[in-house]
């Protein structure tokens, strides 16, 4: 069975629901370890209000017992505390009342999907559009790919990330080891590892927070442990770093997608591109560098896969731009909605769970089992087969 999960729920709803399918059986879940990395979501300078309202938890109401995965889909319920601010407004049941009771929206914001949502679906009232696109969504994104997570680092995979780049102010490279990459971020509401880069940043946002402004960035996520051959050449929709691509600018307000030296690559030449492949009796075939991001072809190559995404400011300013009235048509200066100035250090975390959900869908797709024996059986073979090679 292919791996797959959908999502359903209101920015100021009750909740927000998962439904995760194909899910193995006999996954040890670490409840913990589902709400930390839901907490890290929530995390970052920049963030607005909201996240001082939310303290994000995942409850599962379907799929495990006794702590174990059971083969079934696995249901997962984040609630969200703002909902008791809504409970008219967002009431499933007819209400009575004004526009202004209602909270109706009928100014739309630039760069959201408020007009779009509206014209396409014949909405008069453009909060129903806001409430599903907005990126509060993606706490549940969060709680499914921190399954897929704990899925990925039974067979030894990990996941991490840090921000490259918010605004003007860039990181400087690294070549931390991955734990020590994901310890040094972990400390720092950046997700940086320089502290005079998290300085900067932090002030940055700061500066553009007062000026009632939004700034985006640049983040990128890692994933070691990988094996080779997962993902194949034979079909376009079958090439893994295609589906972590699409994964990734899936995510709201990220724009763009990048695997290994990306955009680079097109102003160089060949020789300083492509990595010249290795080999010896400890590692076997490896690569010399990994310029290409642990893909060729459509398929990992065992090097670690490093993927970057670009996110553009949040839309929702506090000097907000020009816009029109649904209703009368007039120039108006779009509704504001409460948000965030800067959400890249929250984004990388958004980022690190959607490339965990498709490299463990691609997985379960080569080692396919119903249960985590079967696949720990399967998988050994492969290895056992590569070395063999």
């Amino acid at each position: 069975m292919s791996l797959r999960y959908l999502t359903a729920g209101e920015t100021h709803g009750p909740q927000l629901t998962a439904i995760i399918e194909g899910m193995p059986s006999n996954l040890q879940l670490d409840f913990e370890e589902l709400d930390f990395q839901l907490q890290r979501r929530q995390k970052g300078h920049g963030r607005g209000r909201r996240m001082q309202i939310e303290k994000d938890a995942a409850n599962i109401v379907g799929g495990v017992r006794h702590g174990r995965t059971t083969g079934a889909p696995i249901a997962l319920v984040v609630e969200n505390n703002d909902w008791k601010h809504w409970t008219s407004v967002m009431n499933i049941a007819p209400i009575e009342g004004s526009d202004e009771e209602k909270r109706r929206v009928h100014r739309p914001r630039p760069g959201h999907a408020d007009l779009n949502g509206g014209l396409k679906y014949n909405l008069t009232d453009l909060r129903n559009v806001l409430e599903r696109s907005s990126a509060r969504e993606t706490a549940a994104r969060v709680a499914v790919g921190a399954v897929a997570r704990q899925f990925l680092a039974a067979f030894g995979i990990k996941v991490g990330g840090q921000v490259i780049r918010i605004g003007e102010i860039e990181a400087p490279a690294n070549d931390l080891p991955l734990d020590e990459l994901i310890r040094l971020t972990e400390e720092s509401p950046v997700r940086v590892v320089d502290k005079e880069t998290e300085a900067k940043m932090t002030a940055y946002i700061d500066q553009i927070k007062a000026e009632g402004d939004s700034i985006g960035g640049i983040v990128e996520c890692i994933v070691e442990g990988v094996p080779v051959g997962l993902g194949s050449h034979v079909q376009y929709d079958r090439k893994l770093d295609g589906r972590i691509a699409q994964a990734v600018v899936s995510i709201n307000a990220f724009k763009g997608c990048e695997i290994g030296i990306g955009f680079e690559a097109g102003t160089i030449r060949g020789s300083q591109v492509h990595d010249e492949i290795l080999y010896d009796e400890e590692r076997g075939y490896h690569r010399r560098t990994n310029r290409l991001g642990g893909f060729e072809g459509g398929m990992t190559n065992g090097e670690q896969i490093v993927v970057r995404g670009v996110m553009k400011p949040i839309p929702t300013l506090y000097k907000p731009l020009q816009s029109v009235d649904i209703d009368t048509k007039e120039p108006f200066t779009a509704q504001v909605e409460r948000s965030d100035s800067c959400a890249v250090p929250a984004a990388s975390v958004v980022m690190e769970h959607v490339v965990a959900w498709e490299v463990a869908k691609a997985f379960l797709e080569k080692f396919g089992g119903d249960s985590m024996e079967e696949i720990r059986a399967n998988y050994d073979n492969y290895l056992a087969q590569v070395r063999r090679y």
